[in-house]
């Protein structure tokens, strides 16, 4: 059962264009960003609040530094109206931002996780939420990541990596659950949508 107050977030994170640079290698889910777009054009015509979170890269030589194309937010998620944009520059959306503070002063006490990648920033973001006292949910096929190389050398494909980031999430730092499960307890909770799958 997914419990979605009125005042439910909807944190979007690091959906951007420089993820689609073949440096990062083989991925899992391309159905995320739609999935993720699916969930956008809930909230907003649920009226819950929504929160876009782009990483601007330290490191001139990645696609996310702001002085690169890359860095923009894709145009199926890109922000409308006043919908806040929360900047960071390492992995938890939390540290160096004002995030935290958006959140507690709307008196959000959950929130709902998507975006890239799941190893990585969603993961580390979730962790935080949860030890900061919201109730958190990551929404499994609306994230997705990379493979990685291991100590060693080893690679290990991005759809392991991405079941085993969820797995550790699941039950100690977040309620685990998939785009439909969402948008159906939306309903329910008399958030009215439009599934534009």
């Amino acid at each position: 059962m997914i419990n979605l107050e009125p005042t439910t977030a909807l944190i979007i994170i690091d959906v951007q264009d420089g993820f689609d640079d073949p440096m990062w290698g083989p991925r899992n889910n391309r159905n995320a960003e739609a999935n993720i777009a699916r969930l956008l054009a809930a909230w907003r015509l649920s009226g819950r609040p929504i929160f876009h979170v782009q990483h601007l890269s330290r490191y001139e030589h990645l696609p996310l530094h702001p002085s690169h194309p890359g860095s923009a937010i894709k145009a199926i998620v890109r922000p409308e109206g006043d919908e806040p944009v929360i900047t960071k520059q390492v992995n938890s959306a939390f540290i160096g931002t004002d995030l935290e503070a958006r959140l507690r002063e709307r008196g959000i006490q959950s929130v709902v996780i998507t975006g890239l990648t799941t190893d990585h920033c969603v993961s580390t973001t979730a962790r935080m939420a949860a030890n900061l006292g919201f109730a958190t949910i990551v929404v499994a096929d609306a994230t997705a990541t990379f493979d990685r190389s291991g100590p060693k050398g080893q690679v290990y494909p991005a759809q392991q990596v991405h079941d085993l980031a969820l797995a550790s999430l699941n039950d100690e730092f977040a309620q685990v659950v998939d785009t439909d499960e969402v948008l159906e307890e939306l309903t329910m909770a008399g958030g009215a949508y439009a599934d534009l799958s």
